[in-house]
């Protein structure tokens, strides 16, 4: 019984490390239907600090990198150090970084809201994290894991997505990532150009919505 345990966990933990190292860029390749082009409906959220958010309270942003992830997932776990470079880097060239939880909190209790807030104070996070809790934005923008990040840019005054996918191409090991997805969108669209990989696929937890 004890072998069959560790043969188990070996084979889980090989399973994680070939997921975030060694797969190929077509690995990333989205799968399904593309969303992009889609224009997204604004929302109002709760923000970690108890305030309201919506996009369209930036009213100086270009666009927006949003991030769907959750407090439970080992995959989305790996991303918020990231998240907050990305938020440094592009909110003071008018593309801030909103991240968003809308897991089933009736399957997952340490995505409640309350435990929200306290990952977002004990992991210092430096951008929004907004509660979800009726899942309806999740499915607006068609997210599907955790993390699923979406490049928003602002166009006569609606939201359009131009990118959707991973963040970038190593989940485990960022000290060894090639290609940052969702750094060369926004770098891309900032400078007017084609984004050369507009669509990956999300690797991590599947949202489950609820019934």
């Amino acid at each position: 019984m004890k072998n069959k345990m560790i043969k188990s966990f070996l084979i889980f933990i090989t399973t994680v490390t070939l997921m975030f190292v060694v797969l190929p860029l077509q690995s990333f390749r989205y799968e399904t239907k593309s969303i992009n082009g889609n224009f997204i409906a604004d929302f109002i959220l709760k923000n970690v600090d108890g305030k309201n958010i919506s996009l369209i309270d930036y009213k100086n942003a270009k666009g927006f990198i949003i991030v769907f992830t959750c407090n439970h997932c080992p995959f989305a776990k790996l991303y918020p150090e990231r998240m907050s470079k990305l938020n440094t880097r592009y909110k003071t060239l008018g593309v801030p970084l909103i991240a968003i939880s809308s897991t089933d909190t009736t399957a997952y209790d340490e995505d409640t809201y309350p435990k929200m807030i306290t990952k977002a104070k004990q992991e210092n996070f430096n951008f929004p994290y907004l509660f979800d809790g009726s899942q309806a934005t999740a499915k607006n923008f068609g997210a599907q894991k955790t993390p699923h990040a979406f490049v928003v840019w602002k166009e006569k005054g609606k939201y359009v997505i131009k990118y959707n996918g991973a963040i970038d191409d190593n989940g485990a090991e960022p000290e060894k990532v090639k290609i940052q997805f969702v750094a060369n969108a926004v770098n891309a669209l900032l400078q007017g150009k084609e984004i050369e990989i507009a669509e990956t696929k999300s690797l991590g937890c599947q949202i489950h919505f609820r019934k």
